[in-house]
């Protein structure tokens, strides 16, 4: 990592898979490690602790939010760390500001932190309304958006959230990170918003986000 460059990880979908931190170049050089969602599968006892510590092991400097396959007790966990990223936003670099929103609309499977699309755009407008000024802005969203490259399940369908792509469409966020759809990792654009899906964790994919002389950018890294 470049000296004169400051750069973030992220990734998602963790579902209790210990090896990648370890596994990703430079982390423990990271100015901030960003987790999109998912870290645990239904929060059985101890779970989110492991997770946390195979990150922060690595590098203390962290900012997470429950995906859908998380209990309340993986933010309640995240809020003692200050580090919880869902509904709220955190200047990442002057200028630079990230906004979370984790859970997911419904899902087949009734996981634990499932909202409706009316529920999704309203968490993704008070989370917004907390921003203030900036220059660049990244969504963190556990979800997502309906209708792109990131959101195609395995039969081909569009599964994403609805609210996800109407948020993004009204605000175009400079970069959007999202998840949850694990076979649709990814890249694509909403307007002037470059998307990208990075996949489940244990398949080694993650973002690299890199602010060099005040432009904010990001790519889809495997390790």
């Amino acid at each position: 990592m470049s000296e004169n460059t400051i750069n973030w990880i992220a990734f998602g979908d963790i579902h209790q898979s210990l090896n990648l931190p370890s596994l990703i170049p430079d982390i423990e050089k990271a100015a901030t490690v960003i987790v999109t969602g998912d870290l645990t599968n239904h929060s059985p006892h101890g779970a989110v602790e492991k997770v946390w510590d195979s990150i922060y092991k690595i590098n203390p400097r962290i900012l997470a939010q429950a995906g859908n396959m998380d209990r309340s007790n993986v933010t309640d966990f995240l809020k003692t760390k200050n580090a919880n990223l869902h509904m709220e936003v955190h200047e990442l670099a002057e200028g630079i500001k990230i906004m979370g929103v984790g859970c997911s609309i419904p899902t087949p499977f009734g996981t634990p932190s499932e909202v409706s699309e009316e529920e999704m755009s309203e968490m993704l407008d008070r989370t917004y309304a907390k921003t203030g000024e900036y220059d660049q802005l990244i969504l963190a969203v556990h979800d997502s958006p309906y209708n792109t490259a990131v959101d195609i399940i395995s039969n081909g369908m569009h599964v994403g959230s609805k609210s996800v792509r109407a948020f993004i469409e009204k605000v175009q966020p400079d970069l959007v990170i999202c998840g949850h759809i694990h076979e649709s990792s990814g890249v694509d654009n909403i307007g002037k918003s470059h998307i990208i899906n990075p996949g489940m964790a244990s398949g080694g994919g993650y973002v690299l986000i890199s602010l060099a002389d005040g432009k904010l950018s990001a790519d889809l890294k495997q390790v």
